[in-house]
């Protein structure tokens, strides 16, 4: 009888992808799963390749999700976030000024310039945006399209918004605040040298998208993914460059935030379309 098979999709954000995914393929085969996975440019296609069953499963990014789900409904189908790293969940962006800027609470950005990362960016532009807009702050906005389609995976442009609220060319910069942090500490923004003037509530990042969650390959990738642990000396180097120290189960309860501004924007249509005017991946 064959092993349990599973074919994942990837986004190549960076090269360290090929070593993450080479070394988890690896240790799923050792036990008992023929694994294997494929790479890709942008999400946009990894998304419909999952949905028309090209593949098993999708690391997908929270954006990624959103429309996963929109295609799957739009053709009578469904999808399901089995797992996902104990760091996709309960982050926050924030909206951060210099340490001597006039500018105080999130009203006071009024009619300022605010810096922020790609077009398709969830924790950089699209959630941050929307939390403004929420709080009925009407911005000018300088967007920093660094890595388009890879749904703010590449953080260039999230540090290109930083580096020019630091040389006085916007008035904020919207961010994650985990690199809030690691801006300071890789030398990007000065310590102590900005402000936090807003910011979000909390939300989920990425999770492993899947169409099929009964079949046998599917269930035994899950249950392997959470069996993974960091004291094991084979996955804890893979852990640490993929951001986490143990796979959790997957929650959709941490989208909504993502999915108002997708729908405000006009980013996807209700049947998962790429809408967005300037968006090209």
């Amino acid at each position: 009888m064959p092993a349990p098979a599973v074919l994942m999709g990837a986004v190549a954000y960076d090269p360290k992808v090929v070593t993450i995914w080479e070394g988890f393929r690896a240790w799923l085969r050792g036990r008992g799963l023929d694994f294997d996975f494929v790479l890709y440019s942008h999400y946009e296609r990894q998304v419909e390749d999952l949905v028309a069953g090209r593949i098993d499963a999708a690391w997908n990014s929270p954006l990624a999700w959103l429309r996963a789900e929109r295609l799957a409904a739009a053709s009578g189908g469904t999808v399901s976030a089995l797992t996902m790293r104990d760091t996709d969940r309960d982050l926050t962006s924030v909206v951060v000024v210099r340490a001597d800027s006039p500018l105080r609470q999130v009203e006071d950005l009024s009619g300022s310039l605010v810096g922020v990362g790609a077009v398709d960016s969830p924790q950089a532009t699209l959630i941050p945006l929307g939390h403004l807009a929420a709080a009925g702050v009407e911005v000018d906005v300088r967007r920093f399209d660094v890595g388009v389609g890879l749904h703010g995976d590449h953080i260039g442009g999230e540090r290109d918004a930083a580096r020019a609220l630091m040389a006085k060319e916007v008035d904020a910069a919207c961010m994650i605040d985990a690199n809030h942090l690691a801006f300071v500490q890789e030398g990007t923004l000065p310590p102590e040298g900005t402000r936090i003037v807003a910011q979000t509530a909390r939300y989920d990042h990425c999770n492993m998208t899947v169409r099929d969650p009964a079949s046998a390959g599917v269930r035994l990738f899950g249950t392997l993914l959470r069996g993974m642990s960091y004291a094991d000396p084979e996955v804890r180097p893979l852990l640490d460059l993929e951001g986490l120290t143990a796979w959790e189960d997957g929650r959709t309860t941490g989208y909504d935030a993502l999915a108002r501004v997708v729908d405000a924007s006009g980013f996807y249509a209700a049947d998962g379309r790429v809408t967005a005017a300037d968006y090209r991946p």
